[in-house]
């Protein structure tokens, strides 16, 4: 279909990433051509002109922007993010090798403002979060592979004391170094909380299909089938003490190898989001004039599914249809080809397990074909390994986003869901989202709820933190 003049300058206006490739915006009073998602200052419509091609801009006499560089992107090369992946990943194989966040900075070759800003867009962090990441975890795998001394570990991941190895091990992901080395035992396992936890909300969260037959909550109890390297297990978290203590208690089959406790671990770390920056975000909006959008729930957290694919799953089933609904399509689908692990629980089925399965057997469970379409494709290219999600998380935000949107039928709705519910990326937005537009338009006053490229321009001041803005605002009352 033929786009208009003003649908192409709309989507320059809002620098929509999703329409990369498929024009380019050229300039008359720059003699630059771009693409839409360029954030160069916006030209008048009258001063536009968009093409099919980089070819076709440069014949009619346009030179290529430097900043977003639409010639690499159209070859399938983008050499800045591909620096800054190259940054990050020599950080995470070696942290020590940075003594602080400047030096991570100086690594990259550019300054400091640009350097912060392609790190903030590219992986939706600081460099000096990035850093403190990257010691994290390379000091959790060599306390589950080695005996080592705690001391020895905390001053080889680049840690200056044992008080903030032992604060950054309990922050982010409840449990300190000590304990994190008893994974490798049976046994439960006691997360630590932070003295204010939303415990109410992650409690609604989980309980929000009552016939759920994947997870159950009874009382202060939550049950939860899931699956790990293609293991089905049954977990269980005990809040009881969260009252009084500030923890929560993991049980896992006494039978789980240590590997997969330390990653059932962390999958609850994440499941209860302690490694995000409440904090930072309840400041943000105050700062913004907009404290009653965080009023009586400052250290709210955005929780995580337990693995990526489920995420991935439950975008695609809830998409453009009413909660109760999308319940009933889970459940139907977990059915089909869940795997029961007991206690009446089974895990949602593998993305094998969904590839398999014939088109008809859905469309009787009232799928529709477009959903069939998408789910099957998906689920074909996560089995075959074309899609990675594993690999997804551990790297950009712009390359995961990227590899989604490459999926037939995945929209941004879609991609930013799974971006922030189930890859764990801090500064998404679920465009379209009918509870986040009616969020906005109540704590805005607007006079109707705002469309994509409104949405857009309205999140921006939230960024980097525009996915715990997301969960706020489904949460905003009148």
């Amino acid at each position: 279909m033929r786009l208009s003049h003003a649908t192409l300058y709309g989507r320059l206006l809002a620098s929509d990433p999703t329409y990369d490739g498929r024009f380019f915006t050229g300039v008359l009073t720059t003699g630059i051509y771009c693409l839409p998602s360029c954030r160069a200052k916006k030209p008048k419509p009258e001063n536009v002109r968009f093409f099919p091609s980089c070819e076709a801009a440069r014949a009619a006499g346009f030179r290529a922007c430097k900043k977003c560089r639409p010639d690499d992107y159209a070859r399938g090369v983008d050499p800045v993010l591909a620096t800054i992946e190259t940054v990050v990943a020599e950080l995470r194989a070696d942290p020590a090798r940075f003594p602080d966040a400047a030096s991570l900075v100086r690594r990259t070759g550019y300054g400091a403002t640009r350097a912060h800003e392609l790190f903030r867009q590219h992986f939706h962090a600081t460099p000096a979060e990035l850093l403190a990441s990257a010691r994290l975890t390379a000091a959790r795998e060599r306390l589950l592979a080695t005996d080592a001394a705690l001391a020895d570990l905390a001053f080889a991941a680049g840690y200056e004391s044992l008080s903030t190895f032992h604060d950054a091990f309990r922050v982010r992901t409840g449990l300190g170094p000590a304990a994190t080395r008893a994974l490798r035992q049976p046994g439960p396992i006691t997360l630590a909380l932070p003295p204010d936890y939303p415990l109410a909300s992650l409690l609604a969260q989980l309980a929000r299909d009552p016939h759920s037959l994947s997870e159950r909550l009874d009382g202060l109890a939550y049950h939860a089938a899931t699956r790990l390297e293609g293991r089905a297990f049954r977990l269980s978290l005990d809040f009881t003490r969260s009252r009084d203590d500030s923890a929560v208690v993991l049980r896992l089959p006494d039978d789980l190898p240590p590997a997969l406790r330390a990653e059932a671990a962390a999958r609850v770390a994440r499941l209860l989001g302690l490694a995000q920056d409440a904090a930072g975000f309840a400041r943000l909006a105050r700062k913004l004039g907009l404290a009653r959008l965080v009023a009586g729930r400052e250290s709210l957290r955005l929780p995580q599914y337990l693995t990526p694919w489920d995420a991935l799953l439950w975008a695609i089933l809830g998409q453009q249809i009413n909660l109760p609904f999308a319940f009933r399509l889970r459940r139907a689908l977990t059915e089909l080809a869940g795997e029961p692990v007991g206690d009446g629980l089974s895990a949602p089925p593998s993305p094998a397990a969904v590839a398999a399965l014939a088109p008809a057997a859905l469309a009787q469970r009232q799928f529709s074909r477009q959903k069939i379409r998408t789910l099957l494709v998906a689920a074909r290219l996560v089995a075959s390994g074309a899609l990675d999600l594993g690999k997804l998380a551990a790297g950009s935000a712009t390359r995961a986003e990227r590899a989604l949107l490459d999926v037939p039928s995945l929209g941004p709705w879609t991609v930013n869901y799974v971006l922030m519910r189930g890859l764990g990326f801090a500064d998404c937005t679920p465009y379209g989202d009918t509870g986040l537009t009616g969020g906005l338009q109540r704590l805005l006053a607007l006079d109707r709820r705002p469309d994509a490229d409104a949405t857009r321009r309205l999140m921006l001041p939230f960024s980097p933190h525009r996915s715990l803005a997301t969960a706020h605002l489904w949460l905003l009352k009148p």
